[in-house]
């Protein structure tokens, strides 16, 4: 068995506004309907796709003067769309993909009036002169590209100058499909193959090198897929990962235009319970994948909650690619007929693997899918499942929210160096305009994770539902967007736990340590501080043992309050952290005697 320990209390009284800690950028109403994000660091720009509209705001402080373009559909693409019997704020351009073409332009898709177009921007990199352009004389279909559909989920990711796209590509929405496209034709899944995909959501993608041999890189697609359930015929919700080759050209005679190399994979995200019976975590809400300096082994945090009609439970899991990378190489899953189990596929594999890329490292002797012997092909195309599942590290989520107060919508994740080791604070947005920051210990001996909530913030003034969160470790900050706008929060701030040492090391913020006269900015030894004045706990947040005889009787608070029998008395203070406990104690007579306030 394991537990989970949280430490809770209530939420700090002032707000980021009073302590200019954020700054809002606020959109016309319903611009921001449906939206998307990107976070440009070279440009020092955030860019943001509405409804007939773009957006670019300054990194620094997003509530500062910004650019915009005006990209709304034509009269006569909108009276079309309004024929069709579509409702008017739906015949209109929503920009569902932005990304990076290459260092001067842009390339952004909207759904165009249910008529799906693209075209490029021209960005410029002088600071003083800032480009933010729309080349209208380059207006191209977006079919492949861009939904029909304004709230259709859509992923996206650039590698090495291709697009990899998950969406639905039609205007019933029936055609889900996964999407490569380059200069040189397109790659896809195939249309209608229910085996490939059935009925997704598309949550994230990404891609990841898999060695030095660029010819080896993978893309990888989260979602969340109907699995027919064998037993009683109702359909289950599965998390799935999927994969394939970035230089996968589809086959020659069979599979043209079409993966070679696709395959899938479940995510496991559950809760061992008793009897034998875990409680899992099925429906993907978010991934996050948290870059590390090996490139080719980022983590992967994915917040998961709960299908059961029931209760309403929320999860983060963490997967590392070795595990990722051991269950794609692992036994394939095979079944006879659709209304059979499924087993190990125990027959011979073809050679090459099937889902392996045609790269040197894997022997060299093809240099493009199409000239995979139609054998492989064949089998990719009736076994694209693996048998195992891939299981998060632990075995077990890093978080549990079980109280069903709130919906948890979004996450991030940044990694922190602290005096004892490194931490993985995650931002978890919520359905009322908060985002929690929580950090998770895990500890070996005891087999338990421990969960500390170190900050609540408050994002937006009206309670609205977070939808997107970015984080940009370069400028320590959270980009956070919402239908009423977007708002920048500093991910630390460190002043608020006080200058007494006992408050900083309570706090148990990883961003912060004592330092010998206020609580401030931790940075990793020999940046910008002498190293022995610093104070930290994180891991179990000991004031006693790091500040001995530092300040720390300053730190415990005595006030003496009167009170009049059978009257009420307020007994006021405020801790200076979540982890920061109150304590107040009677005197009667001679014995001291502990009130719960």
């Amino acid at each position: 068995t394991h537990t989970h320990t949280h430490t809770h209390t209530h939420t700090h009284s002032y707000t980021l506004w009073d302590l200019n800690r954020t700054w809002v950028f606020q959109a016309g109403e319903g611009v921001l309907q449906h939206y998307s994000m990107l976070l440009d660091e070279t440009q020092e720009r955030l860019i943001i796709g509405g409804k007939d509209i773009l957006y670019s705001l300054n990194l620094d402080r997003v509530s500062a003067p910004h650019s915009e373009i005006h990209w709304a559909s034509s009269e006569e693409q909108v009276e079309q769309c309004l024929m069709q019997g579509r409702e008017k704020p739906e015949c209109a351009n929503y920009i569902k993909l932005i990304q990076q073409y290459n260092s001067t332009h842009l390339l952004t898709c909207g759904t165009g009036a249910f008529s799906p177009a693209c075209a490029y921007i021209r960005v410029s990199h002088s600071m003083e002169n800032r480009v933010f352009q729309l080349e209208l004389e380059h207006i191209e279909s977006g079919r492949g590209k861009s939904p029909f559909h304004p709230n259709s989920p859509t992923i996206s990711t650039v590698s090495r100058g291709q697009l990899f796209v998950g969406l639905y590509t039609d205007y019933w929405e029936n055609d889900a499909a996964l999407y490569r496209l380059g200069n040189h034709g397109y790659t896809r899944t195939e249309v209608g193959d229910r085996q490939q995909l059935n009925e997704p959501k598309f949550v994230g993608s990404v891609a990841i090198p898999d060695n030095d041999d660029p010819a080896d890189d993978k893309v990888y697609f989260f979602f969340t897929e109907r699995v027919p359930n064998t037993e009683g015929g109702h359909k289950a919700v599965y998390s799935r990962v999927a994969r394939v080759c970035a230089n996968d050209h589809g086959g020659q005679r069979m599979l043209v235009n079409r993966w070679s190399s696709f395959l899938k994979a479940r995510l496991i995200c559950s809760v061992a319970g008793p009897n034998g019976i875990d409680t899992h975590f099925d429906e993907l809400e978010d991934v996050f994948v948290l870059k590390k300096k090996d490139e080719k082994n980022p983590e992967i945090f994915g917040l998961f909650s709960t299908t059961s009609a029931v209760f309403k439970g929320y999860a983060v899991c963490m997967y590392n690619m070795e595990e990722i990378r051991a269950v794609f190489n692992g036994p394939f899953a095979h079944r006879e007929r659709a209304d059979h189990h499924w087993s190990v596929y125990e027959g011979k594999v073809p050679y090459p693997r099937p889902g392996s890329c045609a790269s040197k490292i894997n022997g060299g002797q093809f240099s493009s899918s199409k000239e995979y012997p139609d054998e492989v092909l064949r089998f990719v195309r009736s076994h694209p499942l693996m048998f195992q599942p891939v299981q998060p590290v632990h075995r077990r989520p890093i978080l549990l929210d079980t109280d069903g107060r709130r919906r948890l919508t979004e996450l991030a994740v940044d990694r922190v160096e602290a005096e004892d080791g490194h931490y993985n604070v995650l931002f978890i947005g919520t359905d009322d305009s908060v985002v929690l920051k929580v950090i998770t210990i895990f500890n070996k001996e005891a087999n338990t994770v421990e969960e500390v909530l170190l900050e609540e913030l408050q994002v937006f003034k009206v309670p609205v539902p977070i939808t997107e969160i970015i984080i940009s470790t370069k400028r320590q900050q959270l980009y956070v967007g919402s239908e009423v706008g977007v708002a920048q929060v500093r991910v630390h701030q460190c002043g608020l736990y006080g200058s007494a040492c006992a408050d900083c090391c309570l706090a148990r913020d990883p961003y912060c340590a004592w330092d010998g006269h206020t609580c401030s900015r931790y940075y990793p030894a020999g940046i910008y501080t002498k190293r022995r004045f610093r104070r930290q706990d994180v891991r179990h947040g000991n004031a006693v043992q790091q500040c001995n005889g530092l300040q720390l009787n300053g730190s415990v608070l005595e006030k003496l309050v009167y009170g009049v029998e059978k009257n009420s008395t307020l007994l006021e203070c405020r801790p200076r952290s979540l982890q920061a406990l109150l304590t107040w104690y009677m005197l009667k007579g001679l014995d001291m005697e502990e009130i719960t306030t």
